[in-house]
This record gives structure tokens, C-alpha cells and sequence, in this order.
């Protein structure tokens, strides 16, 4: 089958270009600046040597141009995170082997040490992305790795090594995984597990598609008319999963899923999951209670845009923007559609996008990884985005035909966005593919860094160098089994001020990262108190806290506000 294939619908870019001029005609854009110090790459002199095979022969099969995923998790548990890298390699059977995934050993010096053959965690499947978490409740962080085919599950032995489960625990799903995420959806202490699916894809079933000028390139996961569905598997406590997709909802709906992050977005005590779909309406799986979820995102407002249009959802994101205490949604999308911010109002979500300037910066550019993080230390919430085409165009920005800039997003006062623009070498040297972006204090100095992977490409690892503003604090975060206790939601209490934060691992672009909750407070001298929403619903207090370090909060060591 041959396809032609235009990657952007022109009426439906007209409409979108004409509403947000009607939309934002009173509305100043975003400021830009051009300061170019906030991160600094340090690839090299970190020893990270790692370079992301698209496809040693590129055949234009639709999974070479997704792949790409990275985790940040403390595999033994030194206080110090290391890195997970997931590789693509040959998709054609009988060829020759894949180069394999990549396990970095945080050194705690600023270097890492590649000990991926000694730990066993070198999976060669055409690799897309990795969840981390404790699943066998032993103290010692796992590994998902999500494949196109069988995916594989990692358990972490405490020795430095790892074994392959898959089989054995039954996550061995053979479809085309991407995001993944641990979490206690029925809060029994075990952690069960969530597999977004994008395409029913094999290469007997690959077509031929063509860009403009008869160009070969990628297809639109719409050429191929197969939206998967997503697995949820319940941990059984015995170190084996039971799959109840049908039997909990799941199974109701199929999408292109990409993106998936969660939390509690109504408030009832219960972790829900948004999934990010590639050109059909997101999914918002509200938590019953009960063992089974129902998908609300249409009349809760996040399946949509303003628009009412499905995007392109790559990476997705859970965050408190407003500061009040629930969990609002940023998700990134194809160029010439806008990343989308829906802010939550009692349970109810709408697209802000443009109100908070973060519409106009993203029309020229793909978006896939994302997170939310204090970079500065200023109080205020900053954006870190990595951008990278999905099909060609007959101008492209460097030598990689789908190479784009990322981006980065100062947050200004009144929940306003400053794009932060880089100039010169360190601009071009930017213009990559990059698909995940995985968020953590590598280094342990009270700030937020960041691993990009560039699909067919070099990882690039950010340490941070922005400006210091203020003050910073962390939260390790851990519930009664003593466990990262995903799903809470923090509180920093300061001279009547708060800032809320959730405790989430599962966010971006087929990516895990830091569990802990990192906190810039400006020019804050003393945190009055924190307070902690767990899962189940139970509030508690702890504090008062001196800035400048991380701290432990338990579940049932505070005190009932």
C-alpha cells in the first residue's frame, strides 16, 4: 500500500492559526529572551556514551522515528540517581543483533560508570521506553522496559544485578509498548502496572508513504488504522501480575497512545491516569474505588483542545500551575498544532494555553519530552521541552531533516511564560531529534538537571548552571509500606504562601524520573511547614523545615492539620 502522505491537515492548521488570533487579539505574546546559561552540556565529562541507533538501515518503518526513552531511579540505593537508557537498533527480523539498552552507575562524583553488561539490564529489543519502581516491595527500585514486542521486566536483585521476569511476573506483552507506569491503583501495598499501547504495527503490515516533492518518509499513525489498547496488570503480592484491562474499563477504549502521567485529579483519594493519544482524544481514567476506572476526559473537558480537536499527544505532564492544590495537565504536540495547558477548576479542565502564552512558541515545532521544574530557584514554575519532527519538510533546521530546537520556558509572575532562546554554537548544536527528557538532581546539588535522548542520535546530558534566584528544599516521599508514595501531593507552607507539588514518577515522553519533590522558594528563609495529601486521602503536617536539603517525610510521622 502507498500513501501520500501531508503530515498537517491545511484547513484544519487555518482554523487553528484563525482561532488563536481571534482568541489571543488582546492578549500580549510571551516575552522572549535570549540568555543562554541555564543549562550546560556535560555529556562528556560525565562519561555518558551513549548513541541512539534509529535504524542502522533507515526502511522509513513507522517505529524507528518514536523510539527513545530514559530513566533516572537509585538502583542501589546510594542517594544518588542513575541512568537508564533505551535504544532502538534493526527493526527488520534476522539481522544483525541491537546494540542494546544502556545502565549508568551514578558515581557520585559527577561521572557514571556503564555497568549495563555486569548488572544484565542490556535488553535488545527494539527498545521505546522504561518505568522504574519497586514492584517486589524488597527496597530495591525495578525496571520496565517497553519494546516493540515482547517488553521486559527487570527485577533488581540488591547486588548490583538484575533478572529478567518477564515471563515469569506475565508483562511479557507483545504489542507496541511506549509509556509505562507503576502505581497502587487499589491501595493494597503492591505496585501494579500500566502500558500505554500506541499501534497495532508488525512489518508485514508496514506501507509506503511519501512527503511532499515524492519524498519517502513516515507514515501518520492514522495511515495505518489501528489503535491500540493499553494493559493494566494488578500485582498479585507473590512477584506475578494478573492483566485486568477488561475487567477494570481499560479495555473500552483504544488510542495512539504516547504520553502517560497520573494522580489524583478530583480529589477523592484514588490515583487516576491520563493518557496522552497521538490524533484521537486523550484519556482521563478516573479511579472508582472499586477495581475499575471509566474514561472522563471528554466531559471533564482534557480529551479535546479549545478547538474541540484531537491533537498529536506525544508528552504529557501533571502539574499544579496555579498553585491550588490539584493537578493541572500540559501536554506536547505536532508543529503547527500548539502544546496544550488545561487547568483544573474542581475537577473540571480547560484549555489555557493561550492565556499563559505557551501557544505561539510552540506552532513550529514537535514536542515530545516535558516536565515542570523550579530551575532557578525563583519561586516560580519553568519549562524544559525537547522537540524533534516526525516527517520531513522541505526546510530543514540543520543536518538532521527532523531536527528541531528545544525549548525552555521562564515562569513569570502572574502565570506567564518567558521563552528562554539560545544563541550561536550552543543553538545549532541544540537542532536534534529528541524524543524523551528525564527530569532529576543528578548531582545532588539542590537544583533540577536533565537527560534528553535524540533519536539517532547522542544523549545529551544538561547539568543545570541557571541563575540562582533563592532558596531550595526536597522531599523524599515515603507512604506506610515504605514505599515512594506516588500519587501524594506536597505542600510547602511559607509565611502564608504555598507551592504544591505531587510525587510522580511516570510523566514526559516514555521516560521515569527523580521520586523526589524538589522545591525552589525564592527568597525564602524557613519553610513553615509541609504538608502532605497521601494517597487514600489522609492529610498530615510536618515542619517547620531550614532550606538547603533534602528530608525524609514517612506516612504516619506528621501530624493531622
Amino acid at each position: 500500500m502507498i500513501v501520500t502522505l501531508q503530515w498537517n491537515n491545511v484547513a484544519l492548521s487555518l482554523l487553528l492559526f484563525s482561532s488563536i488570533g481571534c482568541l489571543s487579539k488582546n492578549i500580549p505574546e510571551a516575552p522572549v529572551s535570549t540568555d543562554v546559561g541555564w543549562f550546560e552540556d556535560v555529556t562528556h565529562s560525565a562519561n555518558v556514551s551513549f548513541e541512539h541507533v534509529r535504524g542502522r538501515t533507515i526502511r522509513y518503518w513507522f517505529p524507528e522515528i518514536m523510539s527513545g526513552g530514559a530513566a533516572w531511579f537509585d538502583f542501589d540505593g546510594d542517594g544518588y540517581m542513575d541512568l537508564y537508557l533505551v535504544q532502538g537498533g534493526e527493526l527488520k527480523p534476522g539481522e544483525d543483533a541491537r546494540p542494546g539498552n544502556h545502565l549508568l552507575h551514578n558515581l557520585g562524583d559527577g561521572t557514571f560508570a556503564d555497568v549495563t553488561e555486569l548488572s544484565g539490564t542490556g535488553d535488545t529489543g527494539y527498545g521505546m521506553g522504561v518505568a522504574a519502581g519497586d514492584f517486589d516491595d524488597d527496597g530495591d527500585i525495578d525496571l520496565y522496559v517497553t519494546n516493540v514486542g515482547p517488553n521486559v521486566l527487570y527485577r533488581n536483585n540488591g547486588n548490583g544485578t538484575f533478572s529478567n521476569v518477564s515471563q515469569s511476573a506475565g508483562v511479557d506483552h507483545a504489542g507496541w509498548g511506549t509509556s509505562a507506569a507503576f502505581i497502587d491503583y487499589d491501595l493494597d501495598g503492591y505496585l501494579d502496572l500500566y502500558v500505554v499501547n500506541y499501534v497495532i504495527w508488525s512489518p508485514e503490515q508496514e506501507i509506503s508513504c511519501f512527503a511532499g516533492g515524492n519524498q519517502r518518509d513516515y507514515c501518520q499513525p492514522e495511515n495505518y488504522k489501528a489503535p491500540a489498547t493499553d494493559v493494566l496488570y494488578h500485582n498479585n503480592g507473590d512477584g506475578t501480575f494478573t492483566d485486568v484491562t477488561r475487567s477494570a474499563g481499560i479495555a473500552r477504549a483504544r488510542g495512539n497512545g504516547l504520553g502517560i502521567t497520573t494522580g489524583d485529579f478530583d480529589g477523592d483519594g484514588h490515583i487516576d491516569l491520563y493518557v496522552a493519544n497521538d490524533g484521537n482524544p486523550n484519556q482521563l481514567w478516573m479511579n472508582r474505588g472499586d477495581g475499575t476506572f471509566v474514561d472522563r476526559a471528554l466531559p471533564l473537558g482534557s480529551a479535546l483542545n479549545r478547538q474541540g480537536m484531537a491533537e498529536a499527544g506525544m508528552g504529557v505532564v501533571a502539574v499544579d500551575v496555579e498553585n491550588d492544590g490539584d493537578l493541572d495537565l500540559f501536554m506536547t504536540h505536532l508543529r503547527e498544532e500548539t502544546n496544550t495547558l488545561y487547568l483544573n477548576t474542581n475537577g473540571v479542565f480547560e484549555d489555557a494555553t493561550i492565556r499563559v502564552g505557551l501557544a505561539v512558541p510552540s506552532i513550529s515545532y514537535t514536542g515530545f519530552g516535558v516536565g515542570f521544574a523550579d530551575f532557578d530557584l525563583d519561586g516560580l514554575l519553568d519549562i524544559y521541552i525537547a522537540n524533534g519532527r516526525v516527517g520531513k519538510t522541505l526546510a530543514p533546521l540543520g543536518k538532521d531533516p527532523f531536527g528541531e530546537p528545544n525549548q525552555i520556558f521562564r515562569g513569570l509572575p502572574s502565570m506567564r511564560f518567558e521563552e528562554i532562546r539560545k544563541v550561536g554554537e550552543e543553538a545549532v548544536r541544540d537542532i536534534q531529534t529528541s524524543r524523551a527528557a528525564a527530569f532529576a538532581d543528578y548531582d545532588n546539588d539542590g537544583d533540577v538537571d536533565v537527560i534528553v535522548v535524540n533519536n539517532g542520535g547522542p544523549a545529551r546530558l544538561l547539568q543545570n548552571q541557571a541563575p540562582r534566584h533563592g532558596e531550595w528544599i526536597s522531599f523524599r516521599v515515603v507512604d506506610r509500606f515504605h514505599r515512594v508514595a506516588v500519587g501524594a501531593m506536597l505542600g510547602v507552607w511559607v509565611s502564608g504562601r504555598v507551592w504544591w507539588l505531587p510525587v510522580e514518577t511516570a510523566f514526559s515522553y516514555q521516560s521515569s524520573n527523580d521520586p523526589r519533590v524538589h522545591f525552589g522558594l525564592g527568597p525564602a528563609v524557613r519553610v513553615d511547614s509541609v504538608e502532605v495529601v497521601w494517597p487514600g486521602g489522609i492529610r498530615e503536617r510536618f515542619g517547620p523545615f531550614e532550606p538547603g536539603h533534602l528530608f525524609l517525610l514517612g506516612e504516619g510521622n506528621g501530624l493531622k492539620p
